[in-house]
């Protein structure tokens, strides 16, 4: 049933994942969410009703305006009713979206949003903490574990490391000590200590102070510090001791005495890692430090009376080290048990105990579940800032599935993300289950498999921007075979007309011999140069350690290639002040061509006026930020537009110089594809906004800060950025997954891009799970068989085709389909 409606796109930024209850339960009698005038981002008025208890796929190329849909305001809707039903108290304690613009909203249930994201940036933030897993974990070691003999039972806090009854005394729980070393503290021994010798004391009057301390304590501080008695080196560098003298400064003759407190170098640097609030300190102070894992603990983070209990004759540092797929092993014993005896505090072990056997079944259970996830080679300790956002939201949505919770929506920003073809069918099933589990299931999603597995799809477009954000069709899957206008319904049922393309031949070979990296063991293999080489596998089975790890260095020393550019999914960017504009150097053109303008001739202005980087041009109410922080009496503090220069970012009077009837501030409102007709003057900018297009970006505005892009978008701002440049060939191109986010047809564009930089006399290696962009490839190698320690190696390598003959491959059946053989 089409509903076509007319709308613009965008890229909404909901809050991280969150349950949101309505405050009402209005309930549409006929099962169906009905939106009304819904008007976030793009959307202008977009009337669509949504089937409850079933998986819908939203679909659109990218910013077409499907995620201000299903996050912006169908999520957003759902979270706003459900923090006006808060106490003012505890809403603080809650992240909050803005409230989105729709008239209505019925037939709304609770809703929890699962959206990409990367890993927390703590360290102790782990695989086991994320998924709760941790906490059944310990609870199995204090209540169920072996206990040496006469040992007291410990508490399962004690098996935490970021506890104080678990955490190592000397690491305080992160497992890796710093040690302030002679070698470490002093960089020049040649200097004197009033020279500054002792590098890791502070700079400044503080610095001056400890100098003047130590003087007055009669220590030599003119001395060269190698030719001071090693007793006075070893006591000024790592003595406990703190004297409190008088001293009287020499170098301001009104200054008064005061009283000035010794402290070693070793006091000061570790006091400062331990104590300062301030990152810019702690990381200064790690320069001085030389860091490693924690002696005492082994670099587990936990007491040794915590790692002297076992538990299937291991310690919890090396049970939270196995793969899942070895921990279901280990608990097996304990939950196949069929004569448990009661629970005993007193006993030596439990292991044999009903508390055992339930936690253990509890484990299993629940592992099982991140196994048929594809997740099976992370350990429980594995730190989540080295995850995926596709391993991150996995991991999410496992924990989901076992939190029982029924009349729920699930909005899912691309599940799919990051996984193999073989673990799609997976995914597939575990939503099937939160479905059967009477839930509904609202998938923002790009893989066509999922698409087609689904029970409704509502199709946004027909482009992105102010090309899209009409719903183009609302329907059961089979219907959007006969909506013209859908961009997506012919990648939905694909015909048997694939491209042809001739094999390029490689122009030599970069040898890879006996290389180890993470489950890489002694790899050898042979990379054709000159060619497209993708290289495949399920999750874990050493890709990236290849690509990423491996190739930079081996390539680094080929003669036949001249430059390295490993184009990753990292930020462009960490703050509001880096964005589309700045990072492509378009930005520079655009201010020079300003500052042209006869307008600003005629006051004086240079390109300098137009950045809102420095002072002049930009508004100093926010300093060019565009936003101000606001500090709420009972709320957190949030950010919101400048109530001076309403996000402009430039003071009014630099506002007033127009180019072309558009200020700076216009310009970076455009988005690539509006700003290509713009500025199609400016040679520079038009190469990178040509660039940008044809890695499917056209939708984004150029003042888009970075915080707010995907790690796929900003992977492909980096490779239209080296479009640009002038090819001289022989440079290898390393990409990790740059088809992440991207509809069917703006992968077919990423697929063009990669072609010519390659037909240029480059060479590119891709990391991809897309059969149809690795079905185009010169050259393929596939890893496996699995993850973890049961992958790393070559399975199959040589052409498509060669590759979608092995028996061997998990990749060889999807990548048959892809090239039709």
């Amino acid at each position: 049933m089409p509903a076509p409606h007319d709308q613009p796109a965008a890229s909404s930024a909901p809050p991280t994942a969150s349950t949101a209850p309505p405050a009402d339960s209005t309930t549409a009698p006929d099962g169906f969410i009905r939106v009304r005038g819904a008007r976030e981002h793009n959307l202008r008025d977009v009337d669509v009703d949504i089937p409850r208890d079933r998986i819908v796929a939203f679909t659109g190329i990218s910013g077409s305006g499907k995620s201000s849909l299903a996050f912006g305001t169908v999520f957003a809707e759902a979270q706003r009713r459900f923090l006006e039903s808060v106490a003012p108290y505890a809403r603080r304690l809650i992240a909050q979206g803005s409230t989105p613009h729709v008239d209505e909203i019925t037939g709304l249930p609770p809703a929890v949003a699962l959206q990409q994201r990367r890993g927390a940036p703590s360290s102790r933030s782990t695989v086991g903490t994320l998924t709760t897993l941790s906490n059944s974990v310990r609870m199995l070691y204090s209540r169920a574990g072996t206990y040496p003999e006469g040992a007291t039972q410990l508490y399962s806090d004690s098996f935490s490391p970021n506890t104080v009854a678990g955490a190592c005394p000397r690491c305080h729980g992160l497992g890796t000590a710093h040690e302030v070393t002679e070698a470490s503290a002093v960089h020049d021994p040649a200097l004197s200590i009033r020279e500054g010798a002792i590098t890791a004391w502070p700079g400044a009057w503080q610095g001056k102070n400890l100098r003047d301390v130590t003087a007055v304590l009669g220590y030599d501080i003119d001395r060269p510090w190698k030719d001071l008695p090693r007793a006075d080196r070893d006591w000024l560098l790592f003595t406990e001791e703190q004297p409190v003298v008088e001293v009287h400064p020499k170098r301001d003759r009104v200054a008064k005495p005061y009283k000035g407190r010794f402290w070693s170098a070793r006091q000061y640097t570790l006091h400062t890692l331990a104590d300062s609030q301030s990152e810019t300190q702690r990381n200064k102070a790690l320069r001085f430090v030389e860091s490693g894992p924690c002696q005492l603990c082994g670099g587990s983070g936990l007491t040794r009376a915590a790692l002297a209990v076992t538990f299937g004759g291991l310690s919890i540092a090396e049970f939270n080290a196995l793969p899942l797929t070895e921990l279901v092993e280990v608990l097996r014993p304990a939950a196949e048990l069929t004569d448990p005896t009661p629970a005993q505090s007193t006993v030596t072990s439990g292991e044999r105990s009903e508390v055992a056997r339930s936690i253990a079944r509890d484990l299993s259970s629940r592992i099982n579940v991140l196994i048929d996830l594809g997740l099976g080679y992370l350990g429980l300790d594995r730190a989540t800032p080295t995850l995926s956002p596709g391993e991150t939201q996995r991991l999410r949505i496992a924990t989901q599935l076992r939190s029982g919770l029924f009349g729920v929506v699930y909005v899912l920003d691309e599940p799919s993300a990051g996984l193999h073809p073989a673990d799609t069918e997976s995914l597939a099933r575990v939503l099937d289950d939160l479905r059967a589990g009477g839930n509904s299931v609202f998938v923002v999603e790009h893989d066509m498999d999922i698409v087609r597995g689904a029970d409704w799809i509502v199709d946004v477009g027909p482009g992105a921007g102010s090309g899209g954000g009409r719903v183009l069709y609302s329907g059961p899957p089979e219907g959007l075979a006969e909506v013209e206008e859908s961009v997506t319904r012919r990648y939905l049922q694909p015909s048997g007309d694939r491209p042809v393309r001739h094999q390029r031949e490689p122009v030599g070979t970069l040898e890879i011999r006996d290389a180890t990296l993470h489950n890489l063991d002694h790899l050898d293999l042979d990379l054709p140069l000159g060619v497209m080489t993708a290289v495949t596998g399920v999750s874990g089975s050493g890709k990236s350690s290849l690509v990423g790890g491996v190739l930079p260095a081996v390539a680094a020393q080929h003669p036949l290639i001249t430059r390295v550019v490993e184009v990753d999914q990292n930020p462009i960017g960490r703050t509001p002040r880096s964005n589309l504009a700045t990072y492509t150097g378009m930005f520079d053109a655009v201010r020079q061509a300003f500052a042209a303008t006869s307008d600003a001739k005629e006051r004086g202005w240079t390109a300098g006026r137009f950045s809102f980087n420095v002072e002049g041009g930009r508004c100093e109410v926010c300093q060019g930020e565009g936003s101000v922080s606001v500090e709420l009496l009972f709320l957190p503090g949030s950010w919101a537009p400048c109530p001076e220069c309403h996000g402009a970012r430039y003071n009014a009077e630099t506002l007033e110089v127009r180019r072309e009837g558009s200020s700076i501030a216009d310009v970076l409102g455009m988005t690539v594809d509006e700003a290509a007709d713009a500025l199609a003057d400016l040679p520079a900018a038009a190469r990178a906004l040509t660039a940008l297009r044809s890695v499917g970006l056209g939708y984004l505005r150029l003042g888009q800060p970075a915080p707010e892009l995907s790690g796929g978008e900003a992977q492909r701002i980096k490779l239209a950025t080296e479009l640009q440049r002038a090819r001289s060939g022989h440079t290898l191109y390393l990409l990790d997954e740059p088809s992440t986010g991207l509809h069917p047809a703006d992968v077919e564009l990423l697929t063009t891009q990669l072609q010519q930089l390659t037909d240029a006399g480059n060479t590119v290696v891709v990391v991809e799970h897309v059969m149809s962009v690795v079905a185009q490839a010169d050259h393929v190698v596939d890893m496996g068989p699995a993850g973890g320690g049961d992958g790393g190696r070559v399975v199959a390598a040589g052409t498509p085709a060669q590759v979608a003959a092995s028996a061997d491959s998990r990749t060889a059946p999807f990548l048959r389909s892809a090239i039709g053989s």
